[in-house]
């Protein structure tokens, strides 16, 4: 079975790239080892470059009318002072949203399976199809409990922290982390939020995030803290910290109903790798992970697919050694800074100069990504393969 490209992943990076390959004419095979509609861990919340693209591909409405609350403020709460800031109308978005992970990546598989994609789940891919130059051209993988050897152009890995595809292709790491954070989370029912709200305090930072008929609320402090506090008690670690960074917050769960477990994320260090290689290519986190501290990872994994399908799409290899070169170069002071909030070692003062130069690379990439051509240009015509 031959395909033109194959994504490994279908959650919002995999599904992404598919729904976009498929609109060039691509034929795509999209495979996850999971099932369909499943939940994640997940920051939820979209940045304005994700709520730009998804409102482009024509996917916002479903997430809308899902009934996803828009969000119109971010609420900064330093030690000292609480600093809210409107989101303003600009390149045709005037909220943002966080969507349950459970309806954002089926909205993009359903695109993709509309837009001609063929959309597999409980595929376990184990192993590459390796022709005698090197060159990656297709995938060994478990569907059904049958052994199937599938053929690409292009394997696409959008699996995730662990991904099979960057161990088999041995991608090499450019940039490593220094901290990490470990974040625990769980959704309360009556906590009044119409914006996102990130505090901090002494050690640890908090966050309330609007989502699907509940908000998000989340406590992060350094992975070695969490690794000595949970121990089997998450909530009693959850609440304490908490309680810790913002009593009011801790009074306003106090008449709040939770209405799920709390769950968990211990972190790990981020890291950029390469992403692109011959007759392979790597998204989501699979390619580039940063802390969660930042709430950017969805964004990422959005921004990574279009590029690297536009990339795809103009079928030469310049242009995937140009999406390489974007893409670090959008991504490298994002890393960075998110890497130095991690920390934890910051002053109020100190920690607000680093927010504002992570505002300012945000609206570097939003602008990045509302220069590019509408997308109907990445129509090519059938002789043109896609690029390796």
């Amino acid at each position: 079975m031959t395909f033109d490209a194959i994504v490994v992943g279908a959650r919002c990076a995999g599904a992404a790239a598919a729904l976009l390959l498929a609109r060039t004419g691509a034929r795509v095979l999209l495979v996850d080892k999971g099932i369909y509609g499943a939940d994640t861990l997940s920051t939820h919340a979209l940045m304005r470059g994700a709520v730009l693209q998804l409102e482009r591909w024509g996917v916002l409405p479903a997430i809308v009318a899902a009934g996803t609350p828009p969000v119109r403020s971010t609420t900064f709460g330093y030690t000292a002072q609480e600093i809210t800031v409107p989101i303003e109308p600009r390149f045709g978005v005037d909220a943002l949203y966080a969507p349950r992970r459970a309806l954002l990546d089926r909205v993009l598989v359903d695109a993709a399976a509309d837009s001609g994609a063929e959309v597999r789940y409980g595929v376990r891919v184990d192993d590459l199809v390796v022709d005698d130059h090197g060159r990656v051209r297709g995938v060994s993988a478990v569907d059904a409990g049958a052994r199937r050897v599938l053929h690409a152009d292009l394997v696409i890995g959008a699996d995730g922290l662990r991904s099979t595809i960057a161990r088999l292709v041995g991608a090499p790491c450019i940039a490593k982390g220094r901290y990490s954070a470990g974040t625990l989370y769980s959704y309360w029912d009556s906590v009044q939020s119409d914006g996102y709200s990130w505090i901090y305090g002494d050690g640890a930072s908090i966050g309330t995030i609007p989502t699907n008929g509940a908000t998000c609320v989340f406590a992060a402090v350094p992975s070695a803290r969490f690794a000595r506090e949970v121990r089997g008690h998450p909530l009693a670690a959850y609440r304490r910290w908490i309680r810790e960074v913002s009593p009011a917050v801790d009074a306003r769960l106090e008449e709040a109903r939770q209405l799920e477990p709390v769950r968990g994320f211990g972190g790990i260090a981020g890291y950029i790798r390469r992403s692109t290689g011959p007759g392979w290519a790597l998204l989501g986190d699979a390619g580039y992970f940063k802390d969660p501290i930042t709430a950017h990872g969805i964004t990422d994994a959005l921004r990574d697919a279009e590029l690297l399908v536009r990339a795809a799409a103009k079928g030469t290899d310049a242009a995937l050694a140009d999406y390489e070169t974007i893409r670090h170069d959008l991504s490298r002071r994002l890393f960075e800074l998110t890497d130095e909030i991690a920390s934890f070692t910051w002053t109020d003062d100190h920690l607000q100069s680093l927010h504002r130069a992570f505002s300012r690379e945000m609206s570097r990439e939003v602008r990045a990504l509302a220069a590019l051509e509408t997308f109907p240009c990445l129509l090519r015509p059938a002789s043109v393969p896609l690029a390796v």
